[in-house]
């Protein structure tokens, strides 16, 4: 335990951690990404770790069989890893590991962890200090980003929005005031409300639908989401996709936060205390009156106790 100006500081220890260097005796953790459409996508190393592991863990092992027949891999325990018996099955693979099988993950296509239970492999292998290895490949949001003709240079994945509708609205709302390129997946059945709710949250802002990525009938369709909704109206969804929303612009933003400007006429203290009324901790409503008032929270902090 350390002191700082009369205060008691925890130190906490952390370490590097060699992907190829774990503890003896302890397997490791290979998470594959395999193709999202194009078989000839894969990776050599990618083939090989398959083929070199002990246990494979699959979202679908129909899926993953054909993948296995196709490059002709064998060896591998082949076993089923999903949303519905990840808890179970995550028990099971870490007692794999740290007795010294190697075990490899793959989603039915694309890259492990991202939108399926991989992650809470991952953690739970952490945990008990199991080397974690990424064999990189095919991603459809970041396919689908490089292709779309938005700004590549900021953007944030989202994955899929909740199923419930004032869930889903909650959740684009939060995302209303985001600069960057929001991606998106979505389902052909539920893709027309979800755009009329994002039309609804986004006003008309630029957007991309992509599906069929890397396959024969790739398409990309461009507009505002309006057109967008309008063209599936038009032409009935097939297949999986990945919706791609400009973020918002400074000026929107700014013209925005300006009509939102409710709180003007309030001073600080009085801002923060409304804030508190409605459920809000002091230190989260000065955090958020320092940024919708473009201060610094130690301006409101100061504003606030002065007048207490």
């Amino acid at each position: 335990m350390a002191k700082s100006d009369g205060e008691d500081i925890e130190i906490v220890s952390i370490e590097e951690v060699y992907s190829y260097a774990g503890e003896d005796g302890v397997g490791i953790l290979y998470l594959v990404a395999t193709p999202i459409g194009n078989l000839s996508d894969i990776t050599y190393r990618a083939v090989e770790t398959l083929r070199s592991v002990d246990i494979l863990a699959a979202e679908d092992t129909r899926q993953t069989q054909k993948l296995l027949n196709h490059f002709s891999i064998e060896g591998p325990k082949l076993i089923s890893y999903h949303e519905h018996n990840k808890r179970q099955q995550g028990v099971q693979l870490v007692r794999a590991l740290l007795d010294g099988q190697s075990v490899a993950v793959v989603t039915d296509a694309g890259t492990p962890g991202i939108s399926d239970p991989g992650s809470d492999l991952v953690q739970l292998a952490i945990e008990e200090k199991i080397p974690v290895v990424a064999i990189p490949g095919a991603c459809a949001a970041i396919t689908s980003l490089i292709a779309s003709g938005l700004n590549t240079e900021s953007f944030t994945f989202i994955g899929f929005l909740p199923r419930e509708k004032k869930q889903r609205f909650d959740r684009l709302e939060q995302l209303r005031t985001h600069q960057e390129t929001l991606i998106f997946y979505e389902s052909p059945h539920r893709i027309k409300q979800v755009l009329q709710d994002m039309e609804s949250v986004f006003t008309n802002r630029d957007a991309v639908l992509a599906r069929e990525l890397t396959k024969r009938y790739e398409a990309f369709t461009r507009g505002k989401l309006s057109d967008l909704l309008d063209f599936l109206n038009r032409n009935e969804p097939r297949g999986e996709y990945v919706i791609l929303v400009r973020g918002i612009t400074q000026q929107e933003l700014e013209t925005e936060l300006e009509d939102l400007a409710w709180w003007k006429d309030l001073n600080l203290s009085d801002h923060v205390e409304l804030l508190i009324r409605n459920g809000r901790d002091q230190k989260e409503a000065i955090k958020e009156v320092a940024k919708l008032r473009g201060l610094s929270k130690r301006d409101v902090y100061q504003a606030v106790h002065k007048n207490t």
